[in-house]
């Protein structure tokens, strides 16, 4: 296992950092050209779940470029394109890469989606770059500070639950079928106990708000290490705090789990604690 401290990898970490941040700024050039002009739609597993070409362009060209950067690296993406993707292997630079998080907002022309590119290291986050390329943010983060636009990240203590704002995309079909009348239970709890609870239908640009101190905390049960990684790192990066949920199993790193509550700085928000031992219970039996 390597020592990832910023004091052992501090190199290592700012080099990958860029060049993510150079891969998703290309990215997110080719995302701002095609939205709303009408891409084609594809349903990859159900009409919740959609792919496009532009997912596909996305995924080739970031693969291209982070290999280019980082030969001896691989890439695990959302998307399989038949750009050489490297052989994974201890030691070696992991990119985890969502072309376009968010798809379903981009295919319906709403301006809340993103690329996401981590880089880790025998599972564990070194690096990471979210660009919303509608409004320009870029979110990065190495191994000492979380940045947006070259900033440095540093939000302040986020308020109590009765006034904070939380993103979910909470309950899904998939968790509305798996959990029940829970779900839906839940959600009405959140609505009341938190001050807004908003639905943005993109788990890593959520994270990118908490990381930025703009939300306050968000949470998923569905996701894939591709939705949480890079957000992950931002989070904990400009301070505040993610943990995973695995309902029970076990996994080599937070964001690897099926599940995760993110909190901004100082936050600790019951009503998420209680969900998620809820859902872990139900989902466990």
């Amino acid at each position: 296992m390597h020592d990832l401290s910023s004091s052992a990898f501090p190199a290592t970490a700012e080099t990958l950092r860029l060049a993510a941040l150079e891969a998703a700024r290309q990215a997110a050039s080719l995302l701002k050209s095609h939205f709303r002009s009408g891409v084609q739609v594809e349903e990859k597993t159900n009409t919740h779940d959609l792919v496009t070409r532009i997912d596909r362009q996305s995924q080739e060209l970031i693969t291209r470029r982070l290999r280019q950067a980082v030969p001896d690296s691989w890439v695990l993406g959302e998307e399989l394109v038949e750009t050489d993707a490297g052989t994974r292997a201890p030691g070696k630079v992991q990119w985890i890469v969502d072309p376009i998080d968010g798809t379903s907002n981009f295919v319906h022309g709403i301006a809340f989606f993103c690329v996401s590119i981590a880089a880790a290291i025998d599972d564990q986050l070194v690096a990471a770059a979210i660009i919303d390329p509608v409004s320009g943010d870029e979110f990065s983060a190495n191994l000492d500070a979380a940045y947006l636009n070259g900033t440095v990240l540093q939000p302040g203590p986020r308020p109590e639950q009765a006034r904070a704002n939380l993103m979910t995309d909470y309950p899904g079909a998939e968790s509305m079928l798996k959990d029940g009348p829970l779900a839906m239970g839940l959600l009405g709890e959140w609505i009341q106990g938190f001050a807004t609870v908003r639905r943005k239908v993109s788990a890593a640009l959520a994270l990118a708000h908490v990381a930025a101190g703009w939300c306050d905390a968000t949470i998923g049960f569905d996701t894939k290490v591709w939705d949480v990684a890079a957000g992950a790192h931002l989070v904990r990066m400009a301070g505040g705090s993610y943990r995973g949920l695995g309902y029970g199993a076990q996994f080599a790193a937070d964001h690897l789990c099926p599940g995760f509550i993110a909190q901004g700085p100082g936050a600790d928000y019951p009503a998420l604690n209680s969900a998620a031992e809820r859902i872990r219970e139900l989902r466990t039996v």
